[in-house]
């Protein structure tokens, strides 16, 4: 791994180099008021990539906005609810855009919520910061980061062009996986509190106004593969696996 320091503020100081001999490059970065940071400091330096074949863009399920726990797919309207989920929207079209201008392939793939070892329930469980909240009908997908992984690799060596849904098979109560994490570790879960009740921060409060399931059949479909955590319980077992 070359290693390189970019803080988002301003051009990498070693970077240059690494992006002008790029074939594949992979952005992650969530975007600013601004706008994405990689492409307001390095446009130049992707534009001199000869080799340049296929772009990738992490982007957010948080575009769709709220659906009422109805089942979308990537043909769903973006009407996000809030100016982080807003940034991204804009982000995704200026990729396309991008991609578009240079002639190559460009793969955004919305992910669901983000866990896996060392940012899973089990973490929150033990230092004592997990909560039962329970909002009836409130569900949310996930996706564990082997499969954003393999997924990418994947795509990657496919050259995959589009948009896709990068979540689980099973979109599930938040109050669920904390439950079945707890029976895991052999402890109690915590109480159940009524969401009208929960404290919470502004971040935390944007995550329960969106309410949806979210299709992952086209990037199934696409590459041809199934995940390797469908569900909640695959993945949280194969990380308390790792844990102990």
């Amino acid at each position: 791994m070359d290693a390189h320091v970019f803080d988002g503020t301003a051009p990498g100081v070693t970077l240059g180099p690494s992006l002008r001999k790029a074939s594949h490059v992979i952005f992650s970065i969530a975007p600013g008021a601004e706008g994405d940071p990689a492409l307001l400091h390095h446009r130049a330096d992707l534009d001199a990539a000869e080799n340049l074949q296929w772009l990738c863009y992490y982007s957010t399920v948080g575009v769709y906005g709220d659906f009422g726990g109805a089942w979308i797919d990537e043909s769903a309207p973006l009407v996000p609810r809030n100016e982080r989920s807003d940034r991204r929207v804009l982000a995704e079209q200026v990729w396309r855009d991008y991609a578009r201008a240079r002639g190559v392939k460009l793969a955004i793939l919305r992910l669901a919520g983000i866990y896996g070892p060392g940012r899973s329930t089990f973490d929150k469980l033990r230092d004592g910061t997990a909560r039962r909240v329970i909002k009836p009908g409130q569900v949310f997908n996930r996706i564990h980061v082997e499969d954003i992984g393999r997924v990418t690799a994947l795509a990657a060596a496919a050259r995959l062009d589009g948009t896709f849904n990068l979540a689980d098979d099973e979109p599930a109560p938040p109050q669920d996986l904390v439950g079945h994490a707890a029976g895991l570790m052999g402890m109690q879960p915590p109480p159940e509190v009524p969401y009208e009740q929960a404290e919470f921060t502004p971040m935390q409060h944007s995550f329960y106004a969106d309410n949806k399931r979210v299709s992952n059949a086209a990037i199934k479909q696409a590459l041809g593969i199934e995940l390797l955590y469908p569900t909640y319980r695959e993945g949280l077992a194969a990380i308390y696996e790792t844990e102990t």
